[in-house]
């Protein structure tokens, strides 16, 4: 698979502050890449700087279909967090209007829009004042400008942080289609749809790289074998018990036995276990001794948030 872009040592101050600090990353063509990070950690500067909004304090970003130092934006479809939109504009005419910027004649940009607001489901609204489109609507109209030049690469910074469920539910449906057909980079702090739509993560904290590499890799390499129990809310007896299991964990008292983590969040208790069958029944055992209730046991293995938050928490 073919490399098409490849970002080094790139670095971003604000006077004395280094909100970006010298991340080396590389985007395989076809691939959709997410970017983690608490809110904080720099992912929005980085998008400023990959997509040429910004400029960097140090390093580079590279794209292997242009010589050193050529202006990459043409290649680059981009969808802020919050897109802007001139709301006395119709749809069909903010896309054209989008084409035109992005170097396209009158007549390809006219018939890009049109093939753009039919695929994004916009093609009965393409009259309509955008001051009347909701949300979602805004949301799909920003991906039709950003991919109306076909670009090499789609970038999106949150693209349904702001967005209500249904609006939320017809974006990822989109960018489920699109990554089929172009490279596709988004931030997001939603684990579960970077799990569900990413080939490739990037995680960086504090403005570094904390960890990448593909999802499949790294659910290898750090999954692990977990139960979640759902105590009963209002519950003293439980919690007590729980705030007790947990000291034990991390006193080490447990660490030769079945159980090599435990975190307590709320009223849900978290374990990481060293052999999944022990663990169970020596969980059901400390239950029944103790005689706590619980609504939910479930049992799995960790998922990509699990490992978000292990690594920006350490």
């Amino acid at each position: 698979m073919a490399e098409l872009m490849q970002v080094k040592g790139l670095t971003k101050s604000f006077g004395t502050m280094q909100a970006v600090k010298s991340i080396d990353f590389s985007i395989q063509e076809g691939r959709c890449v997410a970017l983690l990070g608490p809110n904080g950690a720099g992912k929005t500067t980085t998008i400023r700087m990959l997509t040429g909004l910004l400029a960097p304090t140090a390093g580079e970003v590279r794209f292997h279909s242009l010589p050193p130092g050529e202006d990459r934006r043409s290649l680059i479809g981009y969808l802020p967090q919050t897109p802007a939109f001139h709301n006395w504009m119709s749809g069909m005419e903010y896309v054209v209007y989008a084409g035109r910027l992005c170097g396209l004649g009158a007549s390809d940009a006219k018939k890009r829009a049109t093939e753009m607001l039919e695929r994004v489901g916009l093609a009965d609204a393409a009259k309509r004042k955008l001051g009347g489109y909701s949300g979602g609507m805004k949301q799909r109209l920003g991906l039709a400008q950003a991919l109306v030049h076909q670009p090499k690469l789609l970038v999106m910074d949150e693209p349904v942080s702001a967005l209500d469920p249904l609006g939320r539910r017809e974006v990822l449906r989109l960018l489920k289609e699109l990554k089929s057909e172009t490279t596709v980079l988004f931030s997001t702090h939603v684990l579960h749809d970077a799990e569900e739509l990413c080939d490739d993560v990037v995680i960086i904290r504090a403005g570094e790289v904390a960890l990448q590499g593909s999802l499949t890799s790294i659910r290898s390499q750090h999954r692990r074998p977990v139960i979640e129990l759902k105590l009963e809310e209002g519950d003293p007896r439980g919690m007590a018990w729980a705030r007790a299991f947990v000291e034990k964990s991390l006193s080490g008292e447990m660490r030769d036995s079945w159980l090599s983590e435990a975190e307590l969040r709320d009223s849900r208790l978290y374990l990481t276990a060293v052999h999944m069958d022990e663990a169970r029944q020596g969980l059901m055992e400390e239950l029944a001794r103790h005689a706590i209730p619980f609504s939910r046991l479930e049992i799995g293995y960790s998922s990509l948030e699990d490992l978000f938050m292990k690594v920006v928490g350490e």
